[in-house]
């Protein structure tokens, strides 16, 4: 990758952070003043970026565009979103979709809670692989030889006490939520957070996406989140029936 494209990538993450000025953009990249303003004006060009009357950057509206236009080209997106919406209505829980890119977990879709505790993840934020309900159903479909793979190449850096902190005990899981059919994270990526989440199939039988439900403890301890399980395993199937796929005895 060029160093031009390089910098002007690692300026557009940073604004997804927030706001920023342009001595704050040119210390990130650790460069001039003018080496930054200069990648920034091309960025505005294309409105990737623009400059608020404070002299602040942001992302801009050329970025949401194309985001819009990635999203879009997830089919099972658009599959998943009208049964989504009908479990988070259901429910009054966040729901996710998740799915794997280039060997990472990414939200691609998000319905929020009704609740005033509100999540920290977002569309096209990395899950942890090591520590989210969604990670474990998409790790638990690979093949075992690529399973141990992705276990081996994990940093796995707690997050909380109940962190999974070990290849082995990652494998080990992994196999249980290919058994049973769905994973759980029962806070190990937040404190507050509980999980459960289960896989979204497609017309080949292979595992294309996952449907996680989050509930924050101060709004149902974690045996009751078990409890809405049976409506979270629902979804799936609805959804994987859309999506072409096809249990034996159907």
């Amino acid at each position: 990758m060029s160093q031009t494209v390089s910098r002007a990538l690692r300026l557009l993450a940073e604004l997804g952070e927030g706001d920023r000025s342009l001595d704050q953009l040119a210390e990130v990249l650790g460069v001039h003043k003018t080496t930054a303003l200069r990648l920034l004006q091309s960025l505005e060009e294309d409105r990737f970026v623009y400059r608020d009357s404070a002299f602040r950057y942001h992302l801009g509206a050329g970025l949401f565009a194309l985001s819009s236009l990635a999203l879009e080209q997830r089919p099972i997106r658009r599959v998943a979103a009208p049964h989504l919406a009908e479990l988070n209505a259901a429910t009054g829980q966040t729901v996710h979709l998740a799915a794997m890119e280039a060997g990472e977990v990414v939200y691609v879709d998000k319905y929020d809670s009704r609740h005033a505790v509100r999540m920290y993840s977002r569309i096209g934020l990395r899950a942890g692989l090591h520590n989210t309900a969604v990670a474990k159903v998409l790790l638990a479909d690979l093949p075992l030889a690529a399973r141990r793979r992705v276990a081996r190449s994990i940093s796995y850096v707690p997050s909380t006490p109940r962190t999974l902190t070990d290849a082995q005990a990652l494998l080990a899981e992994l196999e249980t939520v290919a058994e049973q059919g769905w994973a759980q994270d029962r806070a190990e990526h937040e404190t507050f957070i509980n999980c459960v989440a289960a896989p979204v199939r497609d017309a080949s039988g292979r595992v294309a996406a996952a449907v996680s439900l989050s509930v924050p403890d101060v709004v149902l301890p974690y045996e009751q989140v078990l409890e809405l399980l049976p409506q979270l395993l629902a979804t799936t199937r609805a959804i994987s029936e859309d999506a072409g796929f096809r249990t034996p005895h159907s």
